[in-house]
């Protein structure tokens, strides 16, 4: 502040209120000062600002998941990419953090409470009866829940004061692909899903068994796996093992559906002939292979932003608000269109 302030000819507090935007000084001034600063490659101390109240200019994300899991999944790259690209426009940084477990990422929002580490975080991988919103909400920090919350069977949300909660609409789409496969002809489905315990498995797998249900389909069924390509694979190899087993089987993400086309062929079984495939989450991979993979296609990039500015929209003072994304379209592709044989 004192070279900056010599530089530019006018006093230390003069220099403080045109860096921190507050009034006492001329537009001209606070331009000079600026300019002076900019030259001399000032930026604003991050520890300064928490210590006196003003903010870390950070987000937070803790991953309560595997860490082997997440070099072979695009959805988070692509989430947080651009979840990034929204917080560069504000000059704001993202803290990321993967943890083991829930309890342990709750400890870490109390610990980066304390020092004043984050001035809000964004959620993923919500669960039933999840106890990070009634944390978050005691410390007061501004969240954003990426995938909703949920109470029960009734899926009602909850309202916090300072907790938006983003989530996409898994009952319409798992309903979509029932339709799909049922009007190919498949009465035998097998659902192979990701970590039970998440909020989003437990819809989709509720809503799988109500979709059956409204088709007259008995035989369906969901297997929960830790969303890795070698234990979609090996549920695979399990499922294809019944006495009656699938010939249509769903996977949570894109990972385990290419795992499964290889364990078809490993089995000398025919896609889409012998076993429909069908992945939850769209990517180059489901349009890289052959057949393509039928799949659910969102724009993970523009629900990234959407967190981002709702997470923004908090930390400028608004209201909470809770918000249904699009639903995902299915993208019928050659691992379903032909009829089961």
């Amino acid at each position: 502040m004192k070279d900056i302030a010599r530089r530019a000819g006018v006093s230390e507090s003069a220099v403080s209120f045109a860096l921190n935007d507050r009034p006492g000084v001329s537009p001209a001034t606070r331009d000079r000062v600026r300019r002076v600063a900019e030259q001399l490659g000032w930026q604003p101390s991050a520890a300064a600002r928490a210590l006196s109240g003003e903010g870390s200019a950070t987000v937070g994300l803790v991953l309560a998941r595997p860490a082997r899991t997440l070099g072979v999944e695009s959805f988070f790259l692509r989430l947080v990419s651009s979840v990034q690209e929204v917080l560069a426009e504000r000059r704001l940084g993202l803290l990321f953090q993967v943890v083991e477990d829930v309890a342990a990422e709750c400890e870490v929002y109390r610990r980066w409470w304390a020092e004043h580490r984050v001035d809000g975080l964004l959620v993923v991988d919500p669960r039933h009866d999840d106890p990070r919103p009634e944390l978050l909400d005691s410390l007061g920090l501004p969240a954003v829940i990426i995938g909703g919350l949920e109470t029960g069977p009734t899926d009602t949300a909850v309202d916090y004061a300072a907790i938006s909660q983003l989530r996409t609409d898994d009952a319409g789409a798992m309903a979509s692909i029932v339709d799909h496969l049922h009007q190919l002809g498949h009465r035998r489905i097998v659902h192979i899903a990701g970590l039970p315990e998440l909020a989003h498995t437990q819809r989709r797998t509720r809503s799988l068994r109500t979709a059956a249900a409204a088709r007259g389909l008995t035989e369906v069924s969901s297997v929960s796996t830790d969303y890795s390509d070698t234990e979609g694979a090996a549920a695979t190899r399990a499922v294809l093992a019944w006495g009656r087993p699938p010939t249509a089987i769903v996977y949570d993400n894109d990972v385990m559906a290419v795992a499964g086309l290889a364990v078809a062929a490993e089995r000398g079984l025919a896609v889409p002939g012998d076993l429909a495939i069908v992945a939850w989450d769209d990517s180059v991979l489901c349009r890289s292979t052959h057949p393509g993979l039928t799949a659910l296609v969102r724009d993970t990039s523009a629900f990234g932003r959407q967190a981002a500015g709702a997470l923004l929209a908090l930390l400028d003072g608004g209201a909470a608000v809770h918000v249904l994304d699009e639903r995902p379209q299915l993208a019928p592709r050659g691992s379903t269109l032909a009829e089961p044989r």
